[in-house]
């Protein structure tokens, strides 16, 4: 599981799947669901209940549903043994005989779902999130583990004495808040890629990921998508100045509230950045020295969720 460490994981269960969620959930909570659908599956579902009762049946409060036939996902809430009005996703991306990562972003009004890294789908609460103490997973489908991701570290003053954290070649201090800073143990070389998770604030103006040289103010990568106008601007700072701006892209990938995954790949002579799976730019290098550039720094109007340098 590429995010941080879970409080709670469940391997291989059987299915069908019931299990309790320990201490409930919360908003700000993930549940990361990695598994493979076979190539008969038809459909499966996963949903989030209020207890395990099958008589009476125990309330669903959100039933997240593919059904491969129709090539749709239903969602729904069933309360007193009754189903209420279905809300339907007519997209599929889950594919038979392939596996899968399903992320669901639990917030204070809604559940926000993710499949592969890519936002798919959001459902209102129906049924108040302290009531929701169960997981059920049922249907033609293997689970190979199921998480349950709480963040909740608090944000931690300057010069506080942190302990660090290594996560893969980046080391940091362990606290997600931003401004965010990380340490490339090696600087950077062809090959590495970084994995940066979040979700966008729902009012957002900008926020900013830096590839830094460390021990100057060099910048040899700025990436800076712009929520309010829509544009993703990238440059670098080099002997006290910016450089010329890249701005031109085919789609602007980000949206408030929205979950995101953004995809740093270091080549020999340019970055890839891919958003939600989707490859974005290429931007050639203006420091040749990579193993210099060994410092990384996220800030602005985003919650992170997870940092990785592989």
């Amino acid at each position: 599981m590429s995010m941080k460490t879970p409080r709670q994981t469940i391997s291989d269960p059987p299915i069908p799947f019931a299990g309790t969620i320990l201490g409930g959930l919360v908003p700000g909570e993930m549940i990361v669901i990695q598994g493979s659908v076979p190539v008969d599956a038809d459909r499966f579902q996963v949903d989030l209940t209020c207890g395990s009762s099958t008589k009476p049946r125990a309330d669903v409060a959100f039933h997240f549903n593919p059904r491969f036939k129709k090539a749709c996902i239903v969602c729904n809430t069933l309360q007193w043994e009754r189903w209420g009005k279905e809300e339907i996703l007519y997209q599929m991306p889950f594919k038979q005989g392939s596996t899968f990562e399903i992320i669901i972003l639990v917030q204070k009004d809604v559940y926000k779902a993710a499949v592969n890294g890519a936002h798919v789908l959001e459902y209102k609460h129906r049924v108040d999130l302290s009531k929701v103490d169960t997981i059920n997973i049922s249907g033609k489908v293997k689970i190979q583990v199921i998480g349950f991701i709480r963040n909740s570290a608090p944000a931690q003053p300057v010069g506080t004495d942190r302990s660090l954290q290594a996560n893969g070649t980046l080391t940091h201090s362990g606290d997600l808040s931003l401004p965010f800073q990380g340490i490339l143990e090696k600087g950077l070389a062809p090959g590495l890629t970084i994995v940066i998770k979040g979700q966008v604030n729902l009012y957002p103006h900008s926020f900013s990921v830096n590839l830094c040289v460390g021990g100057t103010k060099d910048i040899a990568l700025h990436l800076n998508p712009r929520l309010k106008v829509g544009t993703f601007v990238r440059n670098s700072y080099l002997s006290g100045g910016w450089g010329h701006e890249e701005m031109d892209l085919d789609a602007f990938l980000f949206t408030p509230g929205e979950y995101f995954e953004m995809i740093i790949l270091c080549e020999a002579q340019e970055f890839k950045v891919a958003v939600n799976g989707v490859h974005q730019l290429c931007y050639r290098h203006r420091v040749r020295d990579l193993p210099r550039v060994n410092a990384l720094e996220i800030a602005g109007d985003i919650q992170l969720l997870d940092v990785q340098a592989r």
